[in-house]
């Protein structure tokens, strides 16, 4: 059985208030004298989804021009994720830290809390009116709850008085982002570990992880185990080793629903993948978010696939004609394949589409519905040709 007891510095047993934070030195000044370096040293990567790492945004924002402004985005549309929802209203003092750390060491006069669930607004609001400390007070802004508004360029473009829909890039937000001043958007767990490294240094954070693997992660597991929730885990666990911190798996999975819905599906034997994000992008999947469905035995994984490519049909900012399109013609593809009515053009398509889609939108989404069609072709050949 893996214990992560000794690596939970963001999951508590319940809501810390500000006294308890300010006790674990929540608001102090940073220990170290660059926290950009620290964070490089400590190899912190963005939890959003794309594991880009850390200290470059900062640094490319921090080294720009003109004024500049800081986003905490806790929008949190991926489906299967509820991390940083459980961060917003469980340590929204260590949010904020992390957010005002930002800014400083950016030199932004501008921060924003960027939401779309209610609890979280409240939580939030009610932390900022406390705020023990003298200068900028972030702002909060809410968007209705849906899957590409938490993308940056949605959130930024939302922010400065549009819809909340990705725009094309260039330019970058960090370039161009609120109001056309550069912009770092940062997930709100990656500012919570942030916080936590300016503090205790970059060294106690890479010790936490596994051998070659720094740090801890958190992760929303569901599906097939005993005890569905988020967990705080060292990266370099493999799929099961997560699955044992939730209890265990309740049967065989069938396969594995991969960094949130965007990670397409792997088959059962990636149970002894190791997650980290280069071993599961090599695995043809990606970790993103961290959250992770387990199958329960017996899981028809086109009926799986039908129903996620269908709610990516609907969740299309239908600003791009091969995302409209595309999207639409992966999930009727599947609906065929799952209903046992798909001709060899179908399955010729669908292999198709998922290797030549991706980067044809404007923004990723698109990449995700043909990620489906590419790890299902390849992880379930024989459902596929069925």
């Amino acid at each position: 059985m893996v214990t992560t007891a000794t690596q939970h510095r963001l999951l508590t047993p319940g809501p810390l208030d500000l006294a308890a934070e300010l006790e674990r030195g929540a608001y102090s000044p940073p220990a170290c004298d660059d926290v950009i370096a620290e964070l490089e040293a400590a190899g912190l990567r963005g939890r959003g989804g794309a594991g880009f790492p850390a200290s470059v945004k900062w640094r490319t924002v921090a080294d720009a021009s003109g004024p500049r402004v800081v986003v905490a985005n806790g929008e949190e549309g991926e489906p299967s994720s509820r991390k940083d929802r459980w961060l917003l209203l469980n340590r929204p003092h260590l949010v904020l830290d992390g957010l005002l750390l930002a800014a400083r060491t950016i030199g932004a006069d501008r921060a924003v809390v960027y939401l779309s669930h209610e609890e979280t607004v409240t939580a939030m609001r009610e932390a900022i009116a406390e705020l023990p400390v003298p200068g900028l007070v972030p702002e909060v802004h809410v968007v209705e709850p849906t899957y590409v508004a938490g993308e940056e360029t949605a959130a930024c473009r939302s922010i400065s008085g549009g819809p909340a829909l990705p725009t094309a890039r260039p330019p970058r937000v960090c370039d161009s982002g609120v109001d056309g001043r550069p912009t770092l958007v940062s997930n709100v767990e990656t500012l919570a570990h942030a916080a936590w490294i300016s503090r205790n240094g970059a060294a106690a954070y890479r010790e936490s992880g596994t051998a070659g693997s720094p740090g801890t992660t958190l992760v929303t597991l569901t599906g097939a185990c005993a005890a569905p929730g988020v967990y705080e885990v060292p990266f370099g666990l493999t799929v099961a080793e997560l699955f044992e911190v939730a209890g265990g798996f309740t049967g065989a999975p069938a396969g594995f629903v991969m960094g949130g819905w965007f990670g397409g599906l792997l088959g059962p034997a990636h149970a002894s993948t190791v997650c980290t994000y280069e071993a599961v992008r090599a695995a043809g999947s990606g970790f993103g978010c961290g959250a992770i469905t387990a199958l329960a035995p017996g899981t028809d994984p086109l009926t799986v696939a039908a129903e996620i490519t269908a709610w990516y049909a609907a969740e299309s900012a239908q600003q791009c004609g091969a995302c409209l399109k595309g999207t639409a013609a992966i999930r009727d593809a599947f609906a065929a394949l799952r209903d046992g009515t798909a001709s060899d053009t179908d399955r010729h398509n669908l292999e198709r589409w998922g290797r030549t889609l991706p980067g044809r939108g404007a923004c990723a989404f698109l990449d995700g519905a043909a990620g489906w069609a590419r790890t299902v072709h390849d992880e379930f050949p024989d459902h596929f040709g069925r």
